[in-house]
């Protein structure tokens, strides 16, 4: 459950600012978000999270230099918006494209996914639901609940957006240090009341888009239960009933990448995080065997090109 901050009216609330050197102890500095990350692209990962929390309300930044699987799931009786900074690449919100002009929404207690690009920064706002429905009753502003958490993406004109991230920035940085926690507060929620105002859900067009993510689902489902397992393609076809074609397709659509590349690159994760947590009575090949890498020299060259260090320095690093 969220643990709420209490402060008094006319106090300042404090900017938390976290770094982190791996995806995964960068998720978990994300206050009361339940996450896991995976590093999809080449290179030393260096993340960044610049925060305030205030009573029923958290507002971030946030900032991550590799390409990133997410699975997250934001704290009960919330609502969450994600608001990429101007001028980003393109991102995913459970495998739908995020427009420029395109902000995402999802529920608390809700599991959902991002796929996010390099150099990616995101704004994010959660706020409890009902002291959002209490401020929009107040302002005379009606918001349909379901619309708002049904389709996961949500159009905003490019003013309204623009002016929201003029105003999230300054109250991220230290030119706003010292304001006091009520004024802080309001401003915020009046300004998710703007985007709410204007915003047209993005529902999901096609047919197409509920198959391939079933197949993905499906897929994904066997394989993150045979972690350890060797899996080829055939068999995953078999099991989610469909053509190799397909299969490849569904995957690159959704998670961008292929069935075989996302199998290499969240077993390489697992053992990162593994690495990272383990005792000094476990070693880098006990761990790599566990999930599926028999060929030792072969993981360490793909673990080493993944995060540019090789897996004994991780397990050193942690040690």
């Amino acid at each position: 459950m969220f643990d709420k901050c209490i402060n008094a009216p006319n106090e300042s609330v404090a900017i938390n600012v976290s770094e982190a050197r791996d995806a995964d102890l960068h998720a978990s500095n994300l206050t009361n978000w339940q996450q896991e990350y995976d590093q999809t692209s080449r290179g030393r990962f260096y993340g960044s999270i610049v925060e305030l929390p205030f009573e029923g309300l958290q507002v971030f930044r946030e900032h991550t230099n590799q390409a990133l699987q997410q699975k997250c799931v934001v704290w009960p009786n919330s609502v969450w918006l994600g608001i990429p900074l101007a001028d980003q690449a393109e991102g995913r919100i459970n495998g739908l494209a995020v427009q420029p002009n395109t902000i995402m929404c999802r529920p608390g207690d809700c599991h959902f996914e991002l796929t996010t690009p390099q150099d990616y920064n995101l704004y994010g706002l959660v706020v409890d639901h009902q002291a959002l429905m209490k401020v929009a009753a107040i302002h005379g502003v009606k918001l349909n609940w379901q619309e708002l958490t049904e389709h996961g993406r949500l159009g905003v004109p490019d003013k309204t957006l623009g002016e929201v991230r003029f105003l999230l920035a300054r109250l991220l940085s230290n030119q706003n240090a010292g304001a006091a926690v009520r004024l802080q507060h309001d401003i915020v929620m009046m300004a998710l009341l703007e985007v709410l105002k204007v915003e047209t859900p993005q529902p999901v067009k096609t047919q197409s888009y509920v198959h391939r993510k079933s197949v993905v689902d499906c897929a994904r489902h066997f394989l993150d239960h045979h972690l350890d397992t060797p899996v080829t393609v055939t068999q995953l076809c078999e099991i989610a009933n469909v053509s190799r074609r397909t299969l490849q397709y569904s995957f690159e659509s959704i998670l961008g990448m292929s069935p075989i590349q996302y199998l290499r690159i969240s077993r390489l994760n697992g053992v990162r995080r593994e690495l990272i947590n383990a005792d000094h009575t476990q070693s880098v090949s006990d761990i790599a065997v566990r999930w599926g890498f028999w060929h030792l020299s072969q993981f360490a060259k793909d673990y080493r090109q993944l995060f540019d260090e090789r897996p004994s320095d991780t397990l050193e690093w942690r040690g």
